[in-house]
């Protein structure tokens, strides 16, 4: 066994502990350490917002627009394909956007990149990986990670930049991209750079996991922390009277916020290799084959069924699961065995998928975007916001002797560290 097939096994075993579905005593136990561990990381969160409110640590500003995509829990909201729609819409309005992402569980720069980078902060000297420069796809899946590979392939003309200092890559996108819009990919977190308006994004169908946070839970800051949010768009949603307890809840927290209804809605099935592309039809009266490394499988899987697929085999791996080729060879050999027409994976997944010669059944992935259900009106508000708020160019001394940066002064909301 790998190192990184151990740690997919030790995250997937903790994953189910925290979930209730390991209960000897040995597990009891382990809980009940979790449990600490999380009270001990929830008062490590709320002192670093503590020293972000005070000032201690200060929030950059970069002098353009900052919008922050985000989530409370890890993982499954949803949130690539509300990064997608938002830079897309920028983008169509005459906005020169940059993604700014880390690049989660990409390939590490070098040794000697990273040993520089904790001493010279300035971009030009260690600068970010850039995944697409608004005109090329530069970096694969391996360097770029999963989600900014999906975005730099589906956005053809918006910045994709990766770089754990989104400030780095922020200043890399404005000076040397000419980026006057930035979109911190999951960036509620992330408080060095100050946004002008922050998004955040709440599983509708499991919008808090069990209330706790890391480890014991999938919290990474406590639940009132939604307070800083700006919008609050509650994904996966499908209607129903949950949904009204939970805009409820979200209300003490957060009266302010605009909370906007949207699903993920399926377009098409496409080839992982040849791109073709395929009406979701296709699944009707299928016996289906599905594989996926994602944080939510269920609901994946469950929109193959809505759309009258008959899953005759699935497999399941940890998020961001590198696959090897001898792992798709053996899953496609025991997709032929249990009868499957077609194998169908998630966009994400496809990203990961390693080349393979001979494809004894079709391979496709499920195309998925971002549908407004209800407060489209807010979103629409959003979006003007950031695109035609009242604004006028101020120029801020850059360092170094630089060229200064164009600030855009907007009248977005800021929010709030509380």
């Amino acid at each position: 066994m790998t190192f990184s097939e151990f740690c997919e096994h030790a995250e997937q075993y903790v994953v189910e502990i925290i979930g209730g579905r390991r209960r000897t005593v040995y597990d009891k136990i382990f809980r009940a350490f979790l449990f600490c561990l999380s009270r001990l990381y929830r008062n490590v969160v709320q002192l670093r917002l503590t020293l972000y409110r005070e000032r201690v640590l200060r929030q950059r500003m970069l002098g353009c627009f900052v919008v922050s995509v985000g989530n409370l829990t890890v993982g499954g909201t949803g949130k690539t394909p509300v990064v997608e729609v938002f830079a897309r819409t920028l983008s169509a309005k005459g906005r020169k956007v940059a993604i700014l992402s880390r690049g989660y569980r990409s390939k590490p720069p070098p040794l000697w990149n990273r040993f520089l980078s904790l001493f010279l902060k300035d971009y030009k000297s260690v600068p970010p990986r850039v995944v697409s420069d608004g005109k090329r796809l530069l970096m694969n899946s391996a360097l770029a990670g999963d989600e900014p590979y999906m975005l730099a392939s589906n956005l053809k003309d918006v910045c994709v930049v990766v770089d754990k200092d989104r400030v780095k890559g922020g200043l890399y996108a404005i000076r040397e991209l000419g980026a006057d819009t930035l979109l911190l990919d999951d960036g509620f977190q992330y408080l060095r750079l100050k946004p002008t308006v922050s998004i955040l994004l709440v599983d509708s169908t499991n919008p808090f996991h069990n209330h706790h946070p890391l480890p014991r839970g999938l919290l990474r800051e406590p639940i009132k922390n939604i307070r800083r949010a700006d919008f609050i768009f509650l994904t996966k949603s499908s209607g129903g009277s949950h949904l009204r307890h939970l805009k409820t809840f979200i209300r003490q927290h957060n009266p302010k916020a605009e909370i906007i209804e949207c699903t993920h809605r399926p377009m098409h099935l496409q080839d992982v290799y040849t791109e073709e592309r395929e009406p979701l039809s296709l699944l009707q009266g299928r016996r289906v084959a599905a594989v996926c490394g994602i944080a939510a499988p269920e609901s994946f899987e469950n929109f193959l069924s809505k759309f009258g697929a008959t899953l005759v085999h699935a497999e399941r791996y940890a998020d961001h699961h590198r696959y090897r080729q001898q792992e798709i060879i053996d899953f496609v050999n025991a997709s032929q065995e249990a009868g499957a027409e077609l194998i169908v994976t998630t966009e994400k997944d496809a990203v990961r998928f390693p080349r393979l010669d001979r494809r004894d059944v079709p391979i496709f992935f499920l195309r998925v975007e971002i549908d407004i259900l209800s407060g489209k009106e807010s979103f629409n508000e959003c979006i003007s916001r950031i695109c035609f708020a009242n604004r006028g160019s101020v120029n801020r001394p850059a360092p170094n002797g630089e060229k200064p940066v164009a600030a855009l002064c907007g009248t977005g909301r800021l929010g709030k560290l509380e």
